[in-house]
């Protein structure tokens, strides 16, 4: 079962000390709602919006894992990936294992220490709906050191890259770009790699930043608020739609982006 392209963001995960307040938290904000599930002695929430899956919401096992968004990227073999990480300079934070009969499942970290998932599709193979509202849309790398990463994801999932801005410069943006993967010339890019420059706080480590749709910034901003979280920056104004970075009642960053307020956009 394959229908992501290899380094496709293909699913993800909250890592949350409360399953049950986040979903008082996140079925009013993408307004979804939960099924139960039991795997290896402990209780997940998987998240649906309008019945297809879109995320699991993971109790913590030990009260020393961060509170995180984590994106997983799609692999035909979960075990010769987690081989190319070791190689690429990268290490295996969680060794390949099966998730009851859904898939294969590995945590690994790159170069500079950004954490990340490969998923081995067998009985579940990710998502069921993206890129709508309530759902996932895109996932950017935060990192200190693209001279290190850029090589190893290129290594490890075989990206095709395209730089946006000037590499070094005040805008260093590399996009990710699946092998065989369809759409605008050159392919259709998953992923975006930022490089972090001054003016972030230096203890702010690399990470991965999850980007959630929905039909108006504005007021999911707000919802953020009500729910208890808070929000870091925005919303504002980009060429890819009107954004808002935020944090939930728990400590979990993540990003809503509203895609139709594209600057330039007419808004349809």
């Amino acid at each position: 079962m394959a229908l992501f392209a290899e380094g496709a963001p293909c699913w993800a995960d909250a890592v949350l000390p409360d399953v049950e307040a986040g979903k008082r938290f996140y079925g009013p904000l993408f307004d979804w709602t939960f099924e139960e599930e039991a795997v290896s002695g402990a209780r997940y929430a998987q998240a649906l919006h309008d019945g297809r899956h879109v995320a699991t919401l993971v109790p913590k096992v030990d009260g020393r894992m961060p509170t995180v968004w984590n994106i997983y990227f799609a692999a035909r073999d979960a075990t010769a990936a987690a081989a190319r990480v070791v190689r690429a300079g990268g290490q295996i934070i969680v060794p390949v294992g099966e998730v009851g009969s859904a898939g294969r499942l590995m945590m690994a970290a790159d170069p500079a220490g950004a954490v990340f998932g490969v998923w081995q599709a067998t009985g579940h193979p990710g998502f069921e709906e993206r890129d709508a509202p309530g759902s996932f849309c895109w996932v950017e790398l935060f990192t200190r050191d693209s001279a290190a990463v850029d090589p190893f994801y290129r290594s490890v999932f075989g990206y095709r890259t395209r730089q946006i801005g000037q590499a070094g410069g005040d805008f260093d943006y590399e996009v990710w770009i699946p092998q065989g993967s369809p759409g605008a010339p050159g392919g259709e890019p998953v992923a975006g790699r930022v490089e972090m420059k001054a003016g972030l706080p230096a203890a702010l480590p690399p990470h991965f930043l999850l980007y959630f749709r929905v039909a108006d910034c504005d007021a999911a901003a707000e919802s953020v608020r009500r729910l208890g979280g808070r929000v870091d920056s925005g919303p504002r104004d980009s060429a890819f739609g009107r954004f808002a970075t935020v944090v939930d009642d728990q400590g979990a960053h993540f990003a809503v982006i509203d895609t139709s307020r594209a600057a330039g956009a007419d808004g349809g």
